[in-house]
């Protein structure tokens, strides 16, 4: 897909499903549920944002990105459980490098629902986005130093460490090392071939 078609894409996300859940675009009414794990330090703790401070900040937050939306400058979507309906995180890209057909993807999950394979199925109904439907090359993940869950989520997909970006963000007062892991389209879709 060429760039003003990506582009165009995300001013309307597609709905994307998985067995467990549904990936949408955010909405201003996810305010409380994103607030319940946004405002957590420990889902935080290896981001480079602050917990939010209160709920009004969260909505206004999601009022922002209604317009980011709007523009095709936003490539997010919340994760629903498809049994509740709660918004249970996000995961999308986060940056796309057009001239080399290729994007960064991120995740984040409420700790209520951590360690039961959740951040690994949204992210693997995003690469298939990625892959079969836009068509990229290459997609990667990059993860603080520390994380080792975030880790076992890209390798899980089938991403390979590519290795360590030492003291290359500053966040939080301090530089961090970054872990890079990333997945080809031809991967992708050999181990797609080999779940059939």
């Amino acid at each position: 897909m060429e760039k003003a078609e990506i582009l165009a894409c995300f001013k309307d996300p597609p709905i994307l499903r998985t067995k467990r859940l549904l990936l949408r675009k955010l909405l201003k009414s996810d305010a409380v549920d994103m607030f319940e794990y946004a405002r957590d330090p420990n889902v935080t703790k290896y981001l480079l944002w602050e917990p939010h401070d209160s709920l009004k900040y969260t909505a206004r937050y999601l009022a922002y990105l209604q317009g980011r939306y709007r523009a095709g400058e936003f490539y997010d979507w919340a994760v629903i459980d498809r049994r509740t309906m709660k918004m249970i995180g996000t995961c999308g890209f986060t940056s796309f490098d057009f001239h080399n057909n290729s994007a960064e993807v991120g995740y984040v999950l409420n700790p209520s629902f951590w360690h039961h394979g959740i951040a690994a199925e949204a992210l693997n109904e995003v690469l298939h986005f990625a892959f079969v439907i836009l068509g990229l090359n290459r997609v990667e993940a990059r993860y603080m130093v520390g994380n080792n869950g975030s880790r076992r989520v890209m390798e899980k997909v089938g991403m390979t460490f590519e290795g360590v970006l030492r003291g290359a963000v500053y966040a939080k007062g301090r530089y961090v090392s970054v872990g890079v892991c990333s997945i080809l389209r031809g991967d992708y879709l050999s181990l797609m071939k080999g779940n059939i």
